[in-house]
């Protein structure tokens, strides 16, 4: 699926790139640029680069071994983006570069173009009207670290680093298979994309350098640097699957570069309620996704719809659910960062609960990057939280729910049929009561800016003390 290998019918038409005025990425985009140039009268330097007019535009670099086919997608990328495609050839082939004539000798040579020349023609180009209205995609560079540090030091900043990877044999039989018609150039490939007219089939050849070995020796090379380039590009990066049909690979491709990128900002509220079972954290986190349109993500309701949905995960899940064991963190991770990376709670921002419940969770969370920017304790004392379940009752014939102290049953008759769950027994909640107290010193002490809040109390009134922590969070404990 490479350049080479790939169908050239272009994918369907797809939504262009979005052109919102995001007023936090332009200042975050100049606030970087005068760090990087320390211009010594800021003030012109930062008219100057509003009047570019180009902070919403894509600047993509996609990276990935021989015949991944990062080719393919940065060419059909840059159709549906409206944007222009940089590659190695085209940078150090361009007519109107004086700089690029020692590269272009160097480059029909087969010899190594040295790092800062090759980043010196990037930003001659890069500065040229089309990439600064338009935006850019960067084909296969940087290879080395040498190159992303350099890129980095001369303000080059990407929005979206995509990383294609396939095992290295499939990847090896996808070059074998490359034809090239001398003719025209195009390229072709004897499994994927093999040409209907005999005429072009008898004319195409093999490409050079694309036996075994030398595909071997290319990609022991790329897995050399790659792992150094990578953590040049810590939270913009994502890795696809290239071992995949073209069009889903540019599919999930586009998705990601029209995303916006998570944020610590406090306007894109990351909020994480904490408490013992009981303590009102579901009609809080209700509370809180109505007033600001957050993600309700409860972490025990996502396992039931992923069994519901029969989905991979789901299969792995049941069996823990039927044996009411918990599900290893391992998956349960798994399932949360499914639906944490949805757009959704990327943009809006989102409100958790049900996770983590100790200290392994949470640091599993935070190395997956779901850092929470709020958090909040709801303390409830065990004899009220004893109260709040034991009490509670189901009508097995309407399906209503009762409770015998706040909500009690209209009618002695209701009251007779009245069933506990099994869950609300005395027995149960104690298990779980010290469950959650064996491990919330742990994450009260990581958690150290949290606000604890006393959830004993009207629920209406436990929410205004709540939103008062995330609009402007509070140094102390709310009594």
């Amino acid at each position: 699926m490479d350049s080479a290998s790939a169908p050239h019918r272009i994918p369907p038409e797809m939504p262009q790139y979005g052109e919102e005025n995001h007023i936090f990425e332009l200042m975050q985009n100049m606030l970087e640029q005068l760090l990087i140039h320390q211009p010594e009268d800021p003030i012109p330097f930062m008219i100057q680069h509003l009047h570019k007019d180009n902070d919403n535009v894509p600047r993509i670099v996609i990276l990935g071994p021989p015949a991944s086919g990062k080719t393919t997608i940065a060419m059909w990328l840059c159709k549906h983006l409206n944007s222009s495609l940089l590659t190695l050839e085209n940078l150090v082939l361009n007519e109107f570069s004086l700089m690029a004539t020692k590269a272009k000798r160097l480059y029909l040579q087969r010899k190594t173009i040295p790092s800062a020349l090759l980043v010196q023609l990037i930003q001659e180009r890069l500065a040229e009207e089309d990439c600064v209205k338009r935006g850019w995609i960067l084909d296969g560079i940087p290879e080395t670290r040498e190159q992303a540090l350099r890129i980095q030091t001369l303000g080059i900043t990407p929005r979206h680093v995509i990383v294609l990877s396939a095992p290295d044999t499939v990847l090896i039989e996808r070059n074998l298979g490359k034809r090239i018609d001398p003719q025209t150039g195009e390229i072709y490939h004897t499994t994927f994309d093999w040409p209907p007219e005999s005429e072009i089939q008898n004319r195409l050849m093999v490409p050079e350098d694309i036996s075994e070995l030398e595909t071997a020796q290319k990609l022991l090379e790329y897995h050399r640097n790659i792992v150094r380039v990578i953590p040049s590009y810590p939270k913009i990066l994502k890795v696809i699957s290239a071992d995949q049909p073209c069009v889903d690979v540019f599919y999930q491709a586009l998705t990601y570069v029209q995303s916006n990128h998570r944020t610590n900002a406090p306007f894109t509220p990351r909020v994480l309620l904490l408490g013992p079972v009981g303590s009102g954290k579901s009609l809080q986190a209700a509370l809180l996704a109505q007033k600001y349109r957050l993600v309700n993500v409860c972490c025990g309701q996502l396992l039931k719809e992923a069994m519901a949905d029969r989905t991979t995960f789901g299969e792995l899940i049941q069996p823990f659910f039927e044996k009411e064991m918990a599900v290893p963190d391992s998956l349960l991770m798994k399932v949360l960062s499914q639906r944490l990376d949805q757009q959704d709670c990327i943009q809006k921002g989102w409100v958790l609960h049900g996770v983590p419940r100790d200290l392994d969770q949470a640091h599993l969370l935070n190395s997956l990057g779901y850092n929470p920017n709020r958090v909040f304790f709801l303390n409830v004392p065990f004899d009220s939280i004893m109260e709040r379940l034991t009490l509670r009752r189901i009508d097995p014939v309407t399906g209503e729910r009762y409770h015998l102290m706040y909500k009690p049953p209209p009618t002695m008759e209701i009251q007779a049929r009245l069933l506990q769950n099994p869950k609300d027994a005395e027995e149960q909640v104690k298990l779980k009561m010290d469950l959650f107290y064996r491990n919330s010193a742990d994450l009260e002490q990581l958690y150290g800016s949290a606000i604890t809040v006393n959830g004993d109390q009207d629920p209406y009134t436990v929410f205004e003390y709540i939103e008062s922590g995330i609009i402007n969070p509070l140094p102390k404990k709310i009594p």
